[in-house]
């Protein structure tokens, strides 16, 4: 079914039926130039194969050096930022955020993903500053990078699942989470010794469910006014709620995601650990710069209070 032709300095594998009848017997025929479309692979002398016509695009195809001349993209590239998914997975509002395509896979547009990943980072600094809530989403095990940020800074993490109507029906999400810090509060406290043995086992295995669903939202008391989600395409559900309520989001995105269903689309490689920290990392920032700026901002508040108080008294004297 198939022969070895020779193109060049490439060994071509190709169809048997395009090889001309005369051709000598052999594996390596003599024929220097064979059809191009029957051509199924390219074997180069150093070994290793390559894509049809791969020979041609190696030599056109850019450089990461050419995509990225901009010194301050090394440390995304480095973080293997610029990775997207395959064309065929591209939704199509994602082409302003795509430079080009190499081999099947879309090329992202770091200059692009900058941009927005500025723009957020200056909403989620406002927002740290004025002591708003933030939610993280990130269930998937690259991500563990969120839950320790969120720990960090005090911030509810979905690490495990998103339970249907966490924001939309937060008045009975609500109640469990109290339960579940309650139940949490009392375990291994007296408050259980009046019930039997069976009874405890069955309290003990609640609270091992509740914990694994409902651990890192102690501190959502109360509906979020912001959300960072890892990877939108995982956490579709987080995402509806979240526009139903009006919430903006802040979403970590990949070429294969639709931009329009968050405010803050920063698109890059969300698959690998390495680039997921290195947008962790941006976000860590600016909330430092968040808390700093609001506790400024309340020792602002507090001397201005007590020279109005100051004031008032003397104007009483």
């Amino acid at each position: 079914l198939f022969t070895l032709m020779r193109r060049g300095k490439w060994i071509c594998i190709v169809r048997r039926s395009s090889v001309p009848d005369s051709a000598p017997p052999g594996l390596v025929t003599g024929f220097t130039n064979p059809p191009a479309p029957y051509i199924l692979s390219l074997v180069s002398a150093e070994g290793g194969f390559l894509s049809p016509m791969a020979e041609e695009q190696q030599v056109t195809a850019p450089k990461l050096e050419d995509l990225y001349p901009d010194p301050a993209f090394k440390e995304m590239v480095d973080a293997g930022l610029f990775y997207g998914r395959k064309k065929m997975r591209t939704h199509p509002k994602m082409k302003p955020f795509i430079l080009t395509n190499r081999n099947g896979i879309e090329i992202v547009n770091l200059g692009k993903t900058v941009e927005v990943l500025e723009r957020a980072a200056d909403f989620l600094r406002d927002r740290v500053a004025e002591s708003a809530l933030v939610l993280f989403v990130a269930t998937q095990p690259p991500a563990k990078g969120a839950v320790e940020l969120a720990k960090e800074f005090g911030c509810p993490v979905v690490s495990a699942r998103w339970l249907g109507g966490m924001l939309t029906n937060f008045k009975i999400i609500g109640k469990r989470i109290e339960y579940f810090k309650k139940l949490k509060a009392d375990w291994g406290t007296p408050v259980f010794d009046k019930y039997t043995k069976k009874e405890r086992l069955m309290i003990e295995k609640e609270l091992g469910r509740l914990t694994q669903l409902l651990a890192g939202l102690e501190g959502l008391v109360e509906i979020t006014r912001a959300m960072v989600v890892i990877d939108p395409n995982l956490h579709m559900t987080a995402i509806r709620e979240a526009r139903i309520l009006k919430i903006p989001i802040i979403a970590f995105a990949n070429t294969d995601s639709d931009p329009a269903l968050v405010d803050y689309p920063v698109v890059g490689n969300n698959k690998a650990s390495v680039s997921i920290n290195w947008f962790l990392t941006k976000l860590r920032i600016a909330m430092e710069e968040g808390k700093k700026l609001g506790v400024q901002k309340a020792a602002e508040a507090e001397a201005a209070r007590k020279a109005q108080e100051a004031a008032a008294a003397a104007a009483a004297k």
